[in-house]
């Protein structure tokens, strides 16, 4: 027998309404960017860094030009209402109306655009690092198309940008489509040097104020995290302070160790599998469980 469907819903929908106040409060109008919008960006952006492996296929010399140029000017007008949005949401703007949120969107597109090309060669190095540390990768293809380390930090550099820039949601909507898809969590905020490389990389995690250095590798399970997190007056984590570790050049973490708080780990260092490290270690060392530090 089919139960009966005329009970009331009209008292959990008010309920529902009254929870939703709160949010709801301040804004003219609630206009968020959407997160299908902003994945098609990043696919346009992979799309200008390596035409033909992503996007339009079968590209031949005569015509990058135009599918470049093409691809570039509709990522640019999808990313610039995505911008105006995100501002508008964050600042309780009328979306439909605000000049404030039609400039900063612009400038911000302009500013973003504008550093694609080094944004581009950054991420070839990135697919230049795998390519000379992993053994098993014969081609440079492999990492372009396949290889999650790749993709989460290709994400990450292009949500840093805007992060950079000020921009709300969207960088975070970028990392954390990675971090889905990959395991690989790394914060818009850190500042990742030339030719980085994540090899494997499930379970890997980087924080916001994180600093690492060029020609740094890291395996799965890595964690660079914070030791604690400062609270104010009211018992509430105090934003925007330095507390993740500073990685310098030439670092090789192994998989499964964590490495927390504002500690620097001395260039060309190897932090071995599984340790637990607090502390700061002078350049050249090798930190191991059996023993805590050795210098190289």
């Amino acid at each position: 027998m089919t139960p009966p469907d005329d009970y009331p819903i009209q008292p959990i929908v008010d309920e529902l309404c009254r929870e939703a106040e709160p949010v709801l409060s301040g804004h003219y109008r609630m206009v968020l960017p959407s997160r299908a919008r902003v994945i098609s960006i990043v696919e346009d952006v992979r799309a200008l860094f390596f035409p033909g492996y992503f996007g339009t296929q079968d590209l031949r010399g005569d015509t990058l030009s135009f599918h470049i140029g093409a691809t570039l000017d509709r990522m640019r007008v999808v990313l610039d209402e995505e911008i105006r949005r995100a501002v508008a949401f964050a600042e309780k703007h009328d979306f439909e109306a605000c000049p404030h949120c039609s400039i900063a969107a612009a400038e911000a597109t302009r500013k973003f655009v504008a550093r694609l090309p080094a944004v581009r060669r950054m991420v070839a190095g990135d697919v230049e690092a795998a390519f000379e540390g992993d053994p098993a990768l014969r081609t440079r293809d492999e990492a372009i198309f396949a290889y999650p380390g790749v993709f989460a930090v290709t994400n990450q550099r292009i949500a840093h940008e805007l992060h950079v820039l000020g921009v709300p949601l969207i960088p975070r909507i970028i990392t954390e489509h990675a971090h889905t898809l990959t395991g690989i969590d790394i914060h818009p905020g850190a500042r990742i040097g030339e030719r980085f490389f994540i090899d494997h990389g499930t379970g890997v995690v980087i924080g916001e104020t994180s600093v690492i250095g060029n020609r740094v590798r890291l395996y799965q399970g890595v964690t660079l995290g914070a030791k604690s997190f400062p609270l104010d007056a009211e018992g509430k984590p105090i934003k925007g302070i330095d507390r993740h570790p500073v990685v310098e050049d030439d670092v090789v973490v192994y998989s499964g160790a964590t490495i927390l708080g504002r500690i620097v780990i001395g260039k060309g260092s190897s932090i071995g599998g599984n340790v637990w490290l607090t502390h700061a270690v002078p350049p050249g060392s090798k930190v191991t469980q059996e023993a805590p530090v050795e210098r190289g």
